[in-house]
């Protein structure tokens, strides 16, 4: 995490950038470092893909809202921003090559066109990104957990694959492009011959077709079922972080990439803590008696209970602080602390003999506030609600 790059450094764009600079600057980026210009360099090879996951964060306005204001925190480990791109070179053409366009590829490279098969698009088409809220207590947030979690959603069909055929003769190669995905066709200028490659009308650039549908999935190549998805979620999270998990969304149609699982955190209530930050709030109620005497109580905290001494003396708004009791700091190694505040309780009824003896206590000048503060004591309050 501490060596990643910013994602606005890697394709050279302000934070204010508009969504067609940053389109523009990516192109560039990726046009520099393509493997079909830098074959066998495995450090162009990195840097292409570091700009897909730049560009894959920066074009998405929610992925963009939540890295500007967390950087790299606001993705967990193994999601898309958080760690090394783990996508292959077809998942990134499969998901940027609108970019480029068919032509760019066929013109720069050779008339290679998209990585993977021989110049073949990738199969299918991809399937549609999902989006989940998973509730966490505050015992979770502070240590990190795994969730288990059923998720409804298009998965594989199991009968076909997901190409989608009835079995492996009623997929056959495509007519049109005799398998490689694309159609040339030359024509004739005053400055020569020139040739254009486009993406095959018959199979979608696929190279196939099937003459045989699946009979489960009706030659979707995908059913609505569910899976279980294991996620771990790092500590210190937050209400309202989003965490994506690159493959885990909804399967593609006929064998296309799944799209991604974006788990949106919100924070189950504690009954007795509350949350500010990376710290931990608590309101602590005391009686006079041990306000003025001293005393000693124990209080709630995320790992438990503790106690803590209540020096004599102590007055009503004291704040009292136990280091590193709070939340972690996502991917850092800050920690909160937890603040408590004491409350110096007022009853609400006294007898008779009760109140004597506290408008005797009033008169004296060890139980009258500061004359700097202009307040009345607690005495007085008490002797005022009752009279």
């Amino acid at each position: 995490m501490a060596n990643k790059r910013d994602f606005y450094e890697i394709l050279g764009v302000s934070k204010s950038a508009s969504a067609d600079e940053i389109k523009k600057a990516y192109r560039k980026v990726a046009m520099q470092y393509h493997p079909d210009r830098n074959p066998g360099d495995k450090a162009a090879e990195e840097k292409f893909k570091e700009a897909a996951e730049a560009y894959e964060i920066l074009s998405d306005a929610d992925k963009k809202a939540k890295y500007d204001r967390y950087g790299h925190q606001a993705f967990g480990p193994g999601t898309s921003g958080g760690s090394a791109y783990s996508g292959n070179m077809d998942d990134i053409f499969s998901q940027f090559g609108d970019i480029f366009g068919e032509d760019m590829f066929g013109s720069f490279f050779g008339g290679g066109g998209r990585r993977g098969g021989g110049g073949r698009a990738a199969r299918g088409q991809r399937g549609s990104n999902l989006r989940i809220k998973l509730k966490l207590t505050f015992e979770e947030i502070a240590k990190g957990v795994t969730k288990s979690v059923k998720v409804k959603k298009h998965v594989v069909c199991s009968t076909c694959g997901g190409n989608g055929a009835k079995d492996k003769n009623s997929v056959q190669t495509c007519g049109t492009c005799n398998g490689s995905g694309q159609v040339r066709k030359v024509t004739s200028t005053f400055l020569g011959q020139m040739q254009t490659v486009t993406t095959c009308p018959t199979c979608n650039g696929e190279g196939t077709t099937v003459t045989a549908k699946c009979g489960s999935c009706k030659g979707e190549g995908r059913v609505y079922g569910e899976e279980t998805i294991s996620i771990d979620i790092p500590a210190g999270v937050q209400e309202g972080m989003q965490l994506s998990m690159s493959g885990k969304g909804n399967a593609g149609e006929r064998g296309g990439a799944p799209g991604d699982l974006i788990i949106q955190i919100e924070e189950e209530a504690h009954a007795e803590l509350h949350r500010d930050g990376l710290n931990v709030a608590y309101d602590l109620h005391i009686s006079i008696p041990d306000a003025v005497f001293g005393t000693h109580v124990e209080v709630p905290t995320i790992d438990g209970r503790a106690k803590i001494k209540i020096p004599p003396g102590t007055q009503s708004g004291k704040i009292f602080r136990l280091k590193g009791k709070g939340f972690p700091e996502v991917q850092g190694y800050g920690k909160g602390d937890q603040l408590i505040q004491v409350n110096i309780w007022t009853p609400q009824h006294v007898t008779a003999e009760e109140k004597e003896s506290l408008e005797k206590m009033g008169q004296s000048d060890n139980f009258k506030p500061h004359p700097s503060k202009g307040e009345k004591s607690f005495f007085e309050r008490i002797r005022d609600a009752f009279n």
